[in-house]
């Protein structure tokens, strides 16, 4: 009689012939390793979806021969995303999950595929996360002879606006989701980044040198740490802190001192912190927020924010020549919305249908993300909230948790290590809703120096009045 290892190798070999609703399976083989890296031996599957007649969109499944923890984890990308996600893929495989990446339709990191192919756009958009979905229940069903007891998605930066894209259009897909960082107003991010460079390059006396980022980043702690109770070194809330660069401006205009700022590089600076509108629909389109100094070379440093510009290269202007300095923000923001048509912005705040299947949706983002818009989340889970009849209509599904002083996704000065899908699984599993989120600082050699609970926005972490800073037990969640 075959072994129950035998059978599941003859199962994943199996899988090669097995029919996919809009695509085929390339390929099926037993794997104990990714680029030299030893993993738990796995089933790994490559198929190739073809929802369009323009659609090709690869993707992978892997699944554990042994010990499979009955779930299934999808995984997400980041920027205009043309690769797999195989480093996170062996993160959910060595955690026990099924799990599944896709390329989202194309190669690449770049933008320029979607011109002319308008179908590769709605591919990378939505569907391919969509269809990647469908196929990899699919597989897994195949293979165990068993559907995955719960689905999740875990994802940031784009990722983590696939990630709201698949609660809001998809709602059946997810049992939970992990939207980090969201890129969900993504128009807005590409218009602002652009528009910060504007600002920055005007001329040779406005660009802030990256030297100067901590002359700055070092007068916004001076003028706002100790608003939330400890001076720490972080803002717990850097929408309290009122900061104005024109404090650092010199006496005279000198670009080359060191210590201060010059007029245009005061007003340089006002403008990566300033909040627009859409002028026709009155949408609020945020910057960066005080603290994020040290990582403003993303949009305003010497090399432009390529995801950005390309958005509106092949997207609004289709024009592989078009001058981002160029942009006239009032007037190509309200362009770029209603082409977009919710094909790759993730702002549709119904969210009824995800949580009426009992679906759970936690959000993070910290608060020095110098690429996409802190407050764009804060945004989204307010638009939520007003659309769904108040904070306490819609706790019991969604959680936002800001993260002080983290910058995009991870690193930063504040703790920014933590672990949300653990407190995912008891949500949706255990029906235990997030009250903390313990989150950890470590040094360069991987010591852990600073705890700090997350809290649910709009709470933050106050501190208790004793014991050391650096302890989360020291700190209890409150309202603002």
């Amino acid at each position: 009689m075959p072994t129950a290892a035998a059978l599941l190798i003859a199962s994943c070999q199996s899988l090669a012939s097995l029919a996919l609703p809009h695509g085929t399976i390339t390929s099926a083989q037993i794997a104990d390793r990714y680029d030299q890296t030893s993993l738990p031996q796995f089933c790994r599957v490559a198929a190739t979806l073809t929802p369009s007649s323009d659609s090709n969109i690869k993707i992978e499944v892997w699944l554990p021969m042994s010990g499979w923890n009955g779930k299934f984890q999808a995984v997400g990308n980041g920027g205009w995303s043309g690769a797999i996600g195989y480093a996170a893929m062996q993160q959910a495989l060595r955690r026990g999950y099924a799990t599944s990446s896709t390329d989202t339709g194309h190669e690449g990191s770049r933008g320029d595929f979607v011109l002319g192919h308008p179908e590769k756009l709605i591919d990378f958009g939505y569907r391919s996360e969509h269809e990647m979905t469908i196929a990899a229940k699919a597989i897994i069903s195949a293979f165990y002879d068993q559907a995955p007891k719960y689905s999740y998605w875990v994802g940031c930066s784009a990722g983590g606006r696939q990630a709201l894209k698949e609660a809001q259009r998809f709602p059946d897909d997810y049992d939970g989701i992990i939207a980090g960082a969201p890129a969900s107003d993504w128009t807005g991010r590409a218009a602002t980044a652009m528009r910060v460079r504007q600002a920055v390059h005007k001329d040779e006396r406005s660009y802030i040198p990256p030297e100067k980022y901590r002359l700055i980043h070092d007068a916004v702690l001076r003028t706002c740490d100790a608003l939330d109770g400890v001076t720490d070194g972080l803002l717990t809330d850097p929408t309290r802190c009122h900061f104005d660069p024109g404090t650092l401006q010199c006496k005279s205009d000198d670009a080359a001192a060191a210590s201060c700022l010059t007029s245009p590089q005061v007003e340089a600076a006002r403008a990566i912190y300033a909040t627009k509108v859409n002028a026709k629909t009155g949408r609020e389109i945020t910057a960066l927020q005080p603290g994020s100094e040290l990582g403003w070379g993303t949009w305003a440093g010497p090399q432009m924010f390529s995801i950005g510009v390309d958005h509106f290269r092949f997207v609004v202007f289709k024009n592989p020549d078009w001058d981002p300095m160029t942009l006239n923000f009032d007037k190509d923001i309200v362009a770029a919305e209603e082409i977009d048509h919710d094909t790759i912005n993730a702002l549709d705040p119904n969210l009824q249908p995800f949580f009426n299947r009992h679906g759970k949706l936690i959000q993070y983002h910290g608060w020095n993300d110098p690429q996409i818009s802190p407050g764009s989340s804060v945004n989204y889970y307010k638009s939520v909230t007003s659309a769904l009849g108040g904070a306490d209509k819609v706790d019991a599904s969604y959680r936002l948790f800001m993260v002080p002083a983290m910058a995009h996704c991870s690193g930063g000065e504040g703790p920014n290590t933590f672990d949300m899908l653990s407190a995912l699984e008891r949500w949706v599993e255990q029906h235990q809703a997030p009250e903390t989120i313990i989150a950890t600082h470590r040094t360069p050699g991987g010591e852990a120096d600073r705890t700090r609970p997350l809290c649910p926005y709009p709470q933050v972490a106050a501190y208790r009045g004793s014991g050391s800073a650096d302890a989360a037990a020291n700190f209890v969640c409150k309202a603002p």
